[in-house]
């Protein structure tokens, strides 16, 4: 996930255009079996062009499980909760988690409480059966200053207890920066040692760290087990592009190990697997994540 996905969020650039859709008390327990399902932003221009045709074609690929980034007023891609339910309960389709814009304006300092938006959000969410809420943002000086980014993390630990009432936890999904180091910790660190793993969680992207520091996914699931219950499964060439980065690819197709990562994730409490790709080579964005779902398959997810 890349900084333009944070602005995208925030934006509500999607907004002008799960799932629940089974009993509230069947989603108690979680699934026995790791799922596999797709980061809806992996086919953003397709869902802000029609949402309802892509998940139509989504569903027809195969796919059961869809995580949104595409929350906006109380909507989701546009339609409100109840419909966008509904459309997912008719396509077969159930949304476990989502992304949604996250910064320190969902405290009301004065009040000691979140803002209403923010609490609309997570009732929303559980609305939707959504047991993950999850956040790619950190804000910029989180990143820069060891005390604002400890104020970010008593924040996003408050969520975990708002999202706990509502049998969810708060997530975080890391980014291309966590290797920054803050008083001689890297700020990956300093997040997994300051998070509530009761009451929060944390979606690892295998590729973000390994595009920021070459750093390999499965140091990082051994050195935190049981913390990742949600990846992002995503590949990446190896090839850095003009921007210094290396661009996502098909899954299979780039310099990650991706089997046995999700392997030790699964070993470690993974139990919801996202495909998401944000780079195409020349493919359309639904060719590119009906073959990500092809290589899963092929490897046995």
């Amino acid at each position: 996930m890349k900084t333009s996905r944070r602005t995208f969020l925030r934006s509500g650039a999607m907004a002008a255009i799960g799932a629940a859709l089974l009993p509230k008390d069947l989603f108690s327990a979680l699934p026995q079996k790791a799922l596999v399902g797709i980061q809806l932003y992996s086919i953003r221009d397709n869902m802000t062009m029609d949402p309802l045709d892509s998940l139509k074609k989504i569903a027809a690929m195969g796919y059961k499980v869809v995580e949104h980034a595409g929350y906006d007023k109380r909507k989701f891609y546009g339609y409100s909760r109840e419909e966008f339910r509904k459309i997912l309960q008719d396509l077969g389709l159930v949304m476990y988690s989502g992304h949604v814009g996250f910064g320190s304006y969902v405290w009301d300092t004065a009040k000691k409480d979140f803002i209403d938006d923010w609490k609309y959000t997570v009732e929303d969410a559980a609305f939707m059966g959504q047991k993950f809420v999850i956040t790619p943002e950190l804000e910029d000086k989180a990143m820069r200053d060891y005390d604002t980014l400890m104020k970010v993390i008593e924040l996003w630990n408050k969520t975990g207890e708002l999202t706990h009432k509502y049998g969810m936890k708060f997530g975080y999904h890391d980014d291309f920066f966590e290797d920054i180091v803050l008083k001689n910790m890297k700020i990956y660190d300093i997040i997994m040692k300051n998070t509530d793993p009761a009451k929060t969680m944390q979606q690892f992207d295998i590729a973000n760290l390994y595009n920021a520091a070459g750093t390999n996914p499965v140091d990082i699931i051994k050195r935190y087990p049981g913390r990742f219950e949600s990846l992002h499964v995503k590949d990446v060439l190896k090839e850095k592009n003009k921007d210094g980065q290396h661009d996502s690819t098909v899954l299979g197709k780039g310099v990650l190990d991706i089997n046995n990562v999700v392997d030790e994730a699964i070993k470690n409490g993974a139990w919801l697997l996202i495909i998401e790709q944000e780079s195409y080579q020349n493919e359309t964005p639904l060719d590119c994540v009906k073959d990500d779902l092809a290589a899963m398959r092929k490897w046995g997810y």
